[in-house]
This record gives C-alpha cells, structure tokens and sequence, in this order.
C-alpha cells in the first residue's frame, strides 16, 4: 500500500492511521488502494471545479430563461423512457436561491471538494463522488415515483468535510463564527428526524445519501469508538493506582503517563507502532 498522502496544507490523510487491532479490519480501503493502483490514471483532477462551472453555467441559462431546469432532474421513468442524460444531468442542477447565496454556495462547495481531493488525490475523491452517484441513482429506480437530486451528495462533500477539519470556522452572513463540527451535528440531527419521523422514501433517500460517507470513514468511526473504550479503561487503571503507560511514541518515548493531554496513532507502515501527534505525520517506516 502506498505511503500516506502528503499534502501541504493539508497534512497526512489520518484514515491510513490505525491500531494494530483494525488494520486488518480495513476491507474497503484496502479495496480502494487496489483499485488506485490500477485505475489512476482514470481519475478526473480538479472535479469539483467543472462541477461548479456547469452549476454556474445552467444556474444563469435558468435565470435567463433559457433553460427548464425540470428537464435535468433524474426521474426513472424519463431514463426508461429514452432521456438518458438525466442520469448525469441532475449532478448539474444549481442552488434554487439568489445570485449572491448561489455565488457563496458554489465557492464553499469548490473549497471543501478541492480539500478533500488535495487531502485524498484525485482518484479517491472520484470514488466518493462516484458512489455518492450510484447510490442516489440507484434508491431512484428502487422508489415508486422516486426522484434523485444533488442535495445528498453536496451534503456527503459536507460531512467528509466536517469530518476531517471539524474546527474549521466559517462566518455566516459574514459575522457569526461557526465551527463546521457544530453544523455536521445539525445535519447529523436532521438526517435522524426522516430517518425517525419522514417517509419511507426519505429514509432509503437518507440512508444512500451517506453510504459513500460510511464506507470511507466507517473505519475511523470504529477506530474513535474503540479508542475511546481504551481511554476509559485506562483512565480506569489509572485511577486504580498503576502507572504503566497504555500508549508510548516509538520516536521519543512520549506516553499517556507523561504527557496525558497527547494523543497517539498507530501506523500499519509500521506494523502498528505507536506514535505521538508529534511524529506521527513526520516519521520513517519501519518495516514490518
């Protein structure tokens, strides 16, 4: 498997970075390695930019009055019925708002995917966008009457976005400072009530809107959770009087004992060693 992508203003891609106990648990991510190995060289750079330009281009052919935005939604039974470039054309579909939020709308979406291509490389944020795709398109033909836009998965960008820069601040209406973490909760909570409360439709909608979201952080979600375990048994040791470290960085020997507000990582590069946020980033594989 390739090293850990490097990025300069992004750092290294932290879901290459497990305890030795998940490694082995990374089926999909092992999948996706294989599949970027031989298929690259397919991978559309710079997507997220032609996504916002035919956004922008459609957006001022509807306002103009040029064009009937109804004609690019994807509705199965207009795909079966010989329109098939419904099946593409609603990823195209612009924010129904004014020129101003629509303007703002697209700069963010233009940052937070160029993010997270610079953070993954081009080929793994085709994927997600990919099966952000077939999953929206597929819950359409599987619903009566169902039919698919784009909201899900701007909204999926959003989440792998929030996920990975949580503390990321953007100011609404230019004033109000909001961390992206606060939002993603507000988003997770809405998701809930349809899942809870909404139609049948909605929920399978909702569902598929974060497959792609669950197969590429799913295994960090179980990581946290799992690490979390660990924290409150050894703050549960701890407590009981033994003082032997649970975590230790390999390079310098930092520990949970010594520095307890550190957090480590585990490199699979490395055979599972463990690291401090110091070095984890910044370290020579050592061979299994």
């Amino acid at each position: 498997m390739a090293d850990p992508v490097e990025h300069p203003i992004n750092g290294t891609l932290d879901l290459h970075l497990f305890h030795p106990e998940e490694v082995k648990e990374r089926f999909f991510m092992n999948l996706l390695d294989k599949l970027e190995r031989n298929f690259r060289g397919m991978a559309i750079p710079n997507i997220t930019l032609y996504i916002v330009i035919g956004q922008a281009f459609f957006y001022l052919a509807a306002y103009s009055g040029q064009l009937d935005v109804s004609r690019m939604l994807m509705i199965p039974s207009m795909v079966l019925q010989g329109e098939w470039w419904r099946l593409f054309s609603f990823i195209f579909i612009p924010p129904s708002a004014s020129i101003v939020f629509v303007f703002f709308g697209l700069y963010f979406f233009y940052m937070m995917g160029s993010a997270l291509e610079g953070r993954w490389g081009a080929f793994r944020y085709n994927m997600f966008l990919l099966l952000g795709w077939l999953f929206t398109v597929a819950v359409a033909f599987l619903i009566p009457n169902g039919v698919a836009t784009n909201v899900f998965i701007g909204a999926s960008v959003f989440l792998a976005f929030a996920h990975l820069y949580p503390e990321f601040t953007i100011y609404i209406f230019f004033i109000l400072p909001v961390k992206l973490k606060w939002l993603a909760l507000l988003t997770w909570i809405g998701y809930a009530f349809s899942i809870l409360f909404g139609t049948w439709s909605t929920r399978i909608f909702v569902l598929a809107s974060i497959g792609n979201y669950l197969l590429f952080f799913g295994d960090d979600i179980v990581w946290r959770i799992k690490t979390g375990q660990r924290k409150m048994k050894h703050q549960a040791k701890t407590i009981s009087g033994s003082g032997e470290p649970f975590h230790r960085c390999t390079v310098c020997g930092k520990s949970d004992v010594s520095h307890p507000d550190m957090e480590f990582r585990y490199c699979p590069e490395c055979g599972g060693l463990g690291y401090c946020m110091d070095h984890i980033e910044a370290h020579e594989h050592r061979p299994k």
